[in-house]
C-alpha cells in the first residue's frame, strides 16, 4: 500500500514549511540579541534545529515518494534526535524562564523589575560581572534609552504623561531609577534625588549621566531577564506546535519505512500474508 508513503510525503513537505517559523524564530532572537536582549548565544540552538528539520524533511519527502529505504532510514534516525533536541530546548526554555515578572506600582502604567524575583542558571549568567559588562555595553550601544525621549515644541513630556507610558522591561529597568527611590522626574532619563530614605542599592547606583543611567543596576539585569522571558515564551509556543507535528510525521514515517521494507523483500501484506504463512489443510 502506498497510502503511508503519500501521507509521510505530504507531512514532510508540511514539516519543511513549518521549519521556516523555527528558523525565523531563531533569526528573530538573533536580531533581538543584537538590538534589545543582548544575549548572543540563545538563538543558535534554534537556528541549528530549524536548518536540520529542513534538510531531514527533504530526505524524508524523497524517501517516501520514491520508496527509497535508505533515505527513510536516515530520515527516521536523524529525526529521532531532532525531536529529542527540540523537546529538550522547549523544556530548557521553560525551566530557565519559569520565575520572574514585573511588579506594578500605584499610578504607574509600567512595572519595575527586581533581580531577586529571578533565579536559576540564566539569572546567574546574566548577573555575572564578566558577562554583564558585555550586555550593558550592548544596551548602551543600542541607544534604547535615548530613543525614549518625547517632547512637544522642545518641552519634555510631563511626569504624569510619562507615568502613563507602557515601558519595556529594559526601558523601565535600565533607563530610569526604581520607583521606590522616589526621585523627582525631570525628563525620561534625568531624575534628581529627593534626599529621602534610600530603599535600594540601585538608588545610589543611578546616575543621570546619559552614559551611566542605571546600566549597572540590578533592576537593569532584571529587565534583561524579563525581556528574554517574554521572547522565549513567544518562540516556545511555535516550537510546541512544530514538535507535535514532527512526532506525528515520525510515527507515520515508521509505518512508511516498514511498508518500504516489505515491498523490497517481496513480502505480502494483510490477509494474503496470513494465508501464505498458514497453508490450507488437506481434506481427506
Amino acid at each position: 500500500m502506498r497510502t503511508s508513503n503519500h501521507l509521510i510525503g505530504v507531512l514532510n513537505f508540511l514539516t519543511f514549511l513549518l521549519s521556516i517559523p523555527i528558523l525565523g524564530g531563531g533569526i528573530w532572537l538573533s536580531s533581538r540579541a543584537n538590538n534589545t536582549d543582548c544575549l548572543k548565544f540563545l538563538q543558535w540552538p534554534l537556528i541549528i534545529i530549524g536548518i536540520s528539520i529542513m534538510v531531514v524533511s527533504l530526505a524524508g519527502f524523497a524517501g517516501a515518494c520514491y520508496r527509497n529505504t535508505f533515505l527513510m532510514w536516515v530520515y527516521l534516525f536523524v529525526m529521532f534526535f531532532i525531536i529529542a533536541a527540540l523537546l529538550g530546548f522547549i523544556i530548557f526554555a521553560y525551566v530557565v524562564t519559569d520565575k520572574g515578572s514585573g511588579r506594578p506600582f500605584l499610578n504607574r502604567a509600567y512595572s519595575d523589575y527586581y533581580l531577586q524575583d529571578y533565579s536559576g542558571w540564566l539569572k546567574d549568567r546574566v548577573a555575572s560581572d564578566s558577562y554583564w559588562q558585555k550586555i550593558s555595553s550592548c544596551i548602551r550601544d543600542s541607544k534604547v534609552c535615548g530613543k525614549m525621549g518625547k517632547s512637544s515644541n522642545g518641552v519634555p513630556e510631563s511626569a504624569d504623561t510619562f507615568y502613563r507610558r507602557k515601558l519595556s522591561p529594559i526601558e523601565s529597568g535600565c533607563c530610569k531609577p526604581p520607583t521606590e527611590c522616589g526621585y523627582t522626574y525631570i525628563n525620561e532619563t534625568s531624575w534628581t534625588p529627593t534626599g529621602g530614605v534610600v530603599y535600594s542599592s540601585d538608588c545610589n547606583t543611578w546616575n543621570s549621566d546619559q552614559g551611566q543611567l542605571c546600566y549597572s543596576c540590578n533592576s537593569c539585569k532584571a529587565g534583561v531577564l524579563a525581556n528574554i522571558r517574554k521572547s522565549w515564551r513567544k518562540v516556545s509556543v511555535i516550537n510546541i506546535v512544530i514538535l507535535i507535528i514532527l512526532v506525528i510525521a515520525y510515527v507515520i514515517g515508521c509505518a512508511a519505512f516498514r511498508n518500504n521494507r516489505r515491498i523490497d523483500n517481496d513480502e505480502p501484506s494483510g490477509e494474503a500474508r496470513m494465508t501464505k504463512s498458514q497453508p490450507s489443510r488437506l481434506h481427506l
